[in-house]
C-alpha cells in the first residue's frame, strides 16, 4: 500500500512539475509577445533616429580616424549613452596621425577660367597659401615597364592625371534604357576592352591608383589628380592620399574629362590647385564603449557593434553613421521596455574600421575577459536599407538559436529575411569578423542596397539626404528585439564550427585567423 501511495505521488509530482514547466512557457512565450509588440510600439510612436542623425551627420559631420572631428564624434555617444543610463567610456587602443580637412578649390586657369568640382584625398599634403599652378597632363597607356620608367622623365614640375578616362559618363542603366541593343552591345564592347588595356597598362607601373603618385612624387611632379569614378554621374570615391609632399586632388568625371580631352589634344591646360588641410601631429584612437550590465548574468555579454568612423569625402551617412544610430536607437528602446535586462548589453563604436577593422580587432584582443563570455555580436554596416540577409558565419549551430530568435520577429520583418546557414567565417570586410576570429557567435546583418555600392559607399555624396529613416527604424526595431532574446536565452549558445571545405587547390581550409589590430598609422 506504501509502495502504491509513493508511486501515485511520484506521478502526482511529475504532473504538477509538467504543468508548472508548460505554464511557465506559455508565460514566457507571452511575455516575448509583449514586449516584442511594446519594442514595435515605441519605435514607432517615440524614434529619435532623426534627432541622433542630425547630430552626428550633419553637426560632426565626416570622422575620419585622429581628426578632430572623430573625437567629437567619440565624445557625442559618449554623451548620448550615460543620458540612456548606461556606462560608456572611450577606450583608447592606440594613436594616429591627425589630420584636418580644409577648404579645397580647384580652378582651370588655361584655355579659360573655370571652376572644377575637386577635393584633396583624406592625409593629402596641404598646398601653399596661394595653391600650386601647373601644366595638366595625362598618363598614357604603357606597353611595358621600361615605357612607364621613360615616361617618368616627363612629369617634373606637372599635374599629372592618373585615372582611366572612360568612354561615357553615362550609367550603365542609362545606356540600357535608351541605346539601341546594336550600340549597347557596342558600348560595353569597347568599355570592357579599354578596362582591359588600363589594367595592363597599370600592372607595368608596379603600383595601384593609390600608390602611384609616390612614384609621380618621387619622379618630380608636383601634384596627382584622380577620379575614382563610380558609374554614376557626379559620383566619385574618396579615399587618402600615399604621398608624403605633394598633394593629391580627386576631381568629379565631368571636369576630370574636360581636362583629360584637352591634355590628349595637346592644348597644354593649366590648374590651380588649393587645399587648405593641417597636420595635427598624432593623438590618441578610441573605441567608444557603452554597458548596461545584466540584472541576472552581468559577466555575459550581447554586443551591438558599428563602426563610427568613416571616410571624409561625405558625411559619412550610411557608412557608418546609420548603424550606429541604430544601435543606439535599439539600446534607448531597451532601456524603456526591458529594463531588466538579464545579460549585460555591450555596445562597441569602433574606431578605424576603414583602415583594417583595427578598432574591433583590438577591443577583442583587450578583452579576453569579456571575449569568452560573449552571447552573440549583431554588426550593422551596409548602409540605409532593411535588414534582409543573415548568415551563419561557419557557426555550426546558428540556424537553432537565430532561427528560433526571427519567429519571434512581427510578420512582415520576419518574411523579408533570408538566411543562410551555416554559412562561412569572414576574412574582413566588417567588424563582425574580428569576432568570428576568435570564434565568437558574430553575424553581419546585411541590407538592401539603396545603390550602397555606387551612390554612397565611400562616395561624395554619402550625405544625410541619402537615409531613409523607415528603413532604418525597421532595423532598430530587429536588433532590439534579437538583443532581447539573445539577453533572455536559458545559457550561451554553441559556439560549435564547421569543418571547412577543400579550397581550389584541394588544401583543407582553416578558420581564419588574419586580422591584427593596426594601432599606429607610423607602419
Amino acid at each position: 500500500m506504501k509502495g502504491y501511495t509513493k508511486q501515485r505521488n511520484l506521478k502526482s509530482f511529475g504532473l504538477a512539475f509538467l504543468l508548472l514547466s508548460m505554464s511557465n512557457t506559455v508565460i514566457f512565450a507571452q511575455n516575448k509577445d509583449a514586449v516584442v509588440a511594446a519594442i514595435v510600439q515605441e519605435a514607432q510612436a517615440n524614434s529619435q533616429l532623426e534627432n541622433y542623425a542630425f547630430e552626428l551627420v550633419d553637426m560632426i559631420g565626416p570622422r575620419l580616424v585622429g581628426s578632430p572631428q572623430m573625437q567629437q564624434a567619440h565624445d557625442w555617444v559618449v554623451k548620448q549613452y550615460t543620458a540612456l543610463g548606461a556606462d560608456a567610456r572611450n577606450e583608447p587602443y592606440g594613436e594616429w596621425r591627425s589630420w584636418e580637412r580644409g577648404t579645397s578649390q580647384v580652378t582651370m586657369t588655361y584655355p579659360r577660367i573655370k571652376s572644377l568640382e575637386g577635393t584633396q584625398l583624406a592625409f593629402s599634403p596641404m598646398t601653399k597659401e596661394k595653391g600650386v599652378e601647373a601644366e595638366v597632363i595625362a598618363m598614357p597607356l604603357f606597353g611595358s615597364q621600361s615605357d612607364f620608367q621613360s615616361w617618368l622623365n616627363s612629369v617634373k614640375g606637372k599635374i599629372v592625371l592618373i585615372g582611366m578616362n572612360p568612354i561615357s559618363g553615362r550609367s550603365d542603366g542609362n545606356w540600357k534604357e535608351s541605346a539601341s541593343a546594336k550600340a549597347y552591345e557596342r558600348y560595353q564592347n569597347l568599355k570592357n576592352e579599354q578596362l582591359r588595356q588600363w589594367e595592363l597598362s597599370m600592372s607595368y607601373t608596379g603600383s595601384t591608383r593609390r600608390t602611384l603618385p609616390v612614384a609621380l612624387e618621387a619622379a618630380g611632379a608636383i601634384a596627382v589628380i584622380d577620379s575614382y569614378w563610380t558609374e554614376l554621374p557626379g559620383i566619385t570615391r574618396i579615399f587618402d592620399a600615399k604621398s608624403k609632399q605633394i598633394p593629391v586632388f580627386n576631381l568629379a568625371l565631368e571636369d576630370y574629362s574636360l581636362l583629360y580631352r584637352m591634355a590628349e589634344r595637346g592644348v597644354k591646360p593649366r590648374i590651380l590647385l588649393q587645399g587648405k588641410s593641417k597636420e595635427l601631429g598624432t593623438v590618441k584612437t578610441y573605441n567608444s564603449i557603452a554597458e548596461i550590465k545584466g540584472k541576472e548574468k552581468p559577466n555575459e555579454y550581447v554586443v551591438l557593434s558599428a563602426h563610427l568612423d568613416s571616410w571624409d569625402g561625405a558625411s559619412g551617412a550610411t557608412d557608418n553613421a546609420t548603424g550606429v544610430i541604430t544601435m543606439m536607437e535599439a539600446v534607448r528602446i531597451l532601456r524603456k521596455v526591458y529594463p531588466d535586462n538579464k545579460r549585460t548589453i555591450l555596445v562597441g563604436n569602433w574606431g578605424s574600421e576603414e583602415q583594417g577593422l583595427n578598432g574591433s580587432s583590438a577591443f577583442v584582443e583587450d578583452h579576453p575577459d569579456i571575449a569568452k563570455n560573449i552571447q552573440v555580436v549583431w554588426n550593422q554596416d551596409n548602409g540605409t536599407g532593411r535588414i534582409v540577409r543573415i548568415a551563419g558565419s561557419g557557426f555550426e549551430k546558428a540556424y537553432e538559436y537565430i532561427g528560433r530568435w526571427l519567429q519571434c520577429l512581427p510578420e512582415e520583418f520576419r518574411n523579408e529575411i533570408q538566411t543562410s546557414f551555416p554559412g562561412m567565417p569572414g576574412t574582413g570586410g566588417s567588424d563582425h569578423s574580428s569576432f568570428v576570429q576568435k570564434g565568437i557567435p558574430a553575424f553581419g546583418l546585411s541590407s538592401t542596397s539603396w545603390d550602397y555600392g555606387k551612390v554612397t559607399w565611400h562616395t561624395n555624396r554619402d550625405t544625410y539626404d541619402k537615409i531613409v529613416f523607415d528603413e532604418v527604424r525597421q532595423n532598430a526595431i530587429i536588433v532590439a528585439v534579437l538583443t532581447y532574446l539573445a539577453c533572455e536565452e536559458p545559457s550561451l549558445v554553441s559556439r560549435d564550427k564547421i569543418v571547412l571545405p577543400l579550397d581550389k587547390t584541394g588544401k583543407q581550409m582553416e578558420w581564419p585567423t588574419n586580422l591584427r589590430a593596426k594601432r599606429t598609422s607610423a607602419n
